[in-house]
């Protein structure tokens, strides 16, 4: 509502406020480079030529200029569209006009398009995505692909052909719509835990699977809730797209979306997704190999996760064996949120750790390229902070 809610309303001077704060707060300089918009910046119909027309009142400026602006900051443009006839929201999509679009973003100076799959026929997607990629990269400028091809093959009972979704786009959604819930959270949780045997292998550098946004700062989720988003969207190498008002998050939220040493595990260059590695009684261990890589053994991302609501927290006993961690050189374990290093363990010290209600405890384990026993270590019993 731009006329009663002009400060908070989608528009152009909502989305250079952001890219503002992107840059000033601090959050470009850890990673975080593209200011995507979504749905509603179109008018209701195309122009006389058939070109898209972004919304008179809302981007009066135009999109173009929006982009020039977005890269006047050293940041990147994305923008979305559908490819059936219209978008979610009733706008128009691009079925019809797929060449002529493409071209119109890449004159634009887009970086990322967002495709999305209503008003669609899903048996048509193997036809309509890979064709709208071909025309994006025959343009010549490079533009992220987001494909919301499977998630709409799933619901119509298909079973997606990943082999070409890999092949065509850069990043794809596999389920629902996040909310702004903690329900909502654990739902996509369980379904990347679930199913992650046919998920992961999808995964890696140029191709990942797309969980959804992250809702850190907003309202749905409480401190601890948010804390393990963070952690999970790590471990399962999945793109970390804000979707919060950043002129008025939290300190305690920024800084779990400012978190360096998490992100860094997110960016991994291995690109491998994290899988689920243990789940009894609302307990769960979620693991990822990273770098550094010694001799035929990797580094860990490990996440304890505590999916209870019974009010205390929970304390976890296992040792770096039992989880996978058989270097005879040891590993440098670290608490990712906390920022405490325990020094150099071997594969059999056992680890406590103590998880909140609905929270995480994210450690990183690097592999160390020397024999353990030449280094010097502390005691073999370890209690982490709350």
């Amino acid at each position: 509502d731009c006329e009663g809610d002009p400060e908070n309303c989608i528009s152009e001077n909502l989305f250079r406020t952001m890219a503002d704060l992107v840059v000033s707060e601090g959050y470009a300089a850890l990673g975080y480079e593209y200011i995507n918009v979504d749905d509603c910046w179109l008018e209701k119909s195309r122009g006389p030529r058939g070109e898209l027309v972004a919304d008179r009142r809302r981007f009066p400026s135009g999109m173009k200029a929006l982009a020039d602006y977005v890269h006047a900051k050293g940041l990147k443009f994305g923008i979305y569209e559908d490819y059936g006839n219209y978008t979610c929201a009733g706008y128009p999509g691009i079925l019809g006009f797929s060449q002529n679009d493409a071209a119109q973003f890449a004159s634009w100076d887009v970086d990322y398009v967002k495709l999305d799959g209503c008003y669609s026929l899903p048996i048509d997607m193997d036809h309509g995505y890979p064709e709208f990629g071909r025309n994006l990269n025959a343009t010549g400028r490079p533009m992220v692909y987001s494909c919301s091809w499977p998630v709409y093959q799933i619901y119509a009972g298909m079973n997606p052909n990943y082999s070409s979704i890999i092949q065509h786009c850069n990043l794809w959604r596999n389920y629902d719509d996040i909310q702004d819930s903690w329900a909502s959270l654990e739902s996509i949780i369980d379904y990347y835990g679930n199913n992650q045997d046919a998920i992961i292998p999808n995964a890696g550098p140029g191709h990942w699977n797309d969980p959804d946004m992250l809702i850190i700062g907003n309202f749905g989720l409480s401190y601890e809730q948010s804390k393990t988003q963070m952690a999970l969207w790590a471990i399962m190498a999945a793109p970390l797209m804000m979707s919060v008002d950043l002129r008025t998050i939290r300190p305690e939220f920024k800084a779990i979306l400012q978190n360096k040493k998490i992100i860094a595990v997110d960016q991994d260059p291995l690109g491998i997704q994290g899988r689920r590695i243990y789940k009894h009684k609302g307990i769960e261990i979620w693991s990822r190999p990273i770098t550094p890589i010694y001799q035929t053994f990797y580094s860990y991302a490990i996440a304890f996760v505590n999916r209870r609501t019974d009010g205390t927290p929970s304390d976890v006993a296992v040792t770096l064996r039992e989880l996978g961690l058989i270097s005879p050189t040891g590993y440098r374990v670290e608490d990712l949120y906390e920022e405490v290093d325990y020094g150099i363990l071997s594969p059999q010290t056992k680890i406590k750790v103590k998880v909140n209600p609905s929270g995480v405890v994210i450690l990183r384990a690097d592999v160390q390229p020397e024999r353990f026993s030449k280094r010097p270590y502390n005691p073999i019993f370890y209690r982490y902070p709350n």
